[in-house]
């Protein structure tokens, strides 16, 4: 009942006392801005500015940022929190922690944080493609058929909980003395965004640390070689890892590529109906 309460009174105060820490200005501000960028320098000329589906993922967009951590997952996540600590106890062990960063600089356990959680999250996004059942909760963001800078928050609520219950043991165990990440999300959301958006955006030498649109566009692409059919380009922010493993796949930077899967033309289109189908499909 704290965590439904606490997370109200959070959410409140992000709409009505607008800071530099404000998540829910900084969502909406980046999207107007990346939007913006959409309109005027659109690499899909024949695409509208409010593209299929826009108002769909701009729903998603904010469920998944704020309303489903309301509806759920705030509470269920501090009580497992919870659970799980008290259960270590019994066994002698009081935190997790067995590399402590916490005394080094500010900007280098940032900088550590962005690195080894970034790599995480594309080992689990490598698990979403793998794993049937994941991959099912997966097909959410894959159902996008026009891609624009609000698909980017386009995602079943299971991978809130996917994401961050396999997130939890490994950045607990390094032990951050930072108590503000603020930096690190709001440059992964800006990223994101760009990534998702119907904008050209060469990065040079660049292409081979950050993801790109270009890069991206084919991790959505509906046809893939044989050899790569479990998915390619799966970096989050980074591009680094797809390249480092061999998993990179760009043959040409062509931004009218057909998106989605197989049979994607029996996936349903509205909210309700994703936000349940991977359960009640078969």
């Amino acid at each position: 009942m704290g965590s439904y309460t606490g997370y109200f009174n959070y959410l409140k105060n992000e709409i009505l006392q607008p800071s530099f820490h404000n998540y829910f200005y900084w969502l909406l501000g980046l999207s107007l801005v990346v939007w913006t960028l959409e309109i005027m320098f659109p690499w899909r000329k024949n695409q509208e500015k409010v593209r299929n589906d826009f108002w769909l993922d701009a729903f998603y967009m904010f469920f998944n940022f704020f309303l489903f951590s309301l509806v759920a997952y705030n509470a269920i996540s501090n009580v497992a929190v919870q659970a799980f600590t008290d259960f270590l106890a019994l066994f002698g062990v009081k935190n997790l922690v067995a590399i402590n960063v916490a005394n080094l600089p500010g900007w280098v356990q940032l900088l550590t944080l962005f690195l080894v959680r970034d790599f995480i999250q594309w080992n689990i996004h490598r698990l979403l493609h793998k794993v049937p059942w994941m991959w099912e909760v997966h097909k959410v963001h894959h159902s996008i058929e026009e891609m624009g800078f609000a698909g980017h928050l386009r995602y079943h609520w299971m991978e809130n909980v996917i994401y961050r219950t396999l997130e939890y043991i490994p950045l607990a165990m390094i032990g951050f003395g930072i108590q503000d990440f603020f930096i690190v999300h709001i440059f992964t959301l800006a990223i994101g965004h760009l990534n998702h958006a119907n904008i050209y955006l060469p990065l040079g030498p660049l292409k081979y640390i950050f993801n790109s649109p270009q890069m991206h566009l084919w991790h959505h692409a509906e046809e893939l070689p044989n050899e790569r059919r479990n998915g390619v380009n799966f970096g989050i922010t980074l591009s680094m890892w797809d390249y480092i493993f061999g998993l990179n796949y760009v043959p040409k930077e062509d931004g009218n590529i057909k998106l989605g899967f197989d049979d994607m033309d029996k996936y349903p289109k509205s909210f309700w109906k994703q936000f349940t189908y991977s359960f009640w499909k078969k």
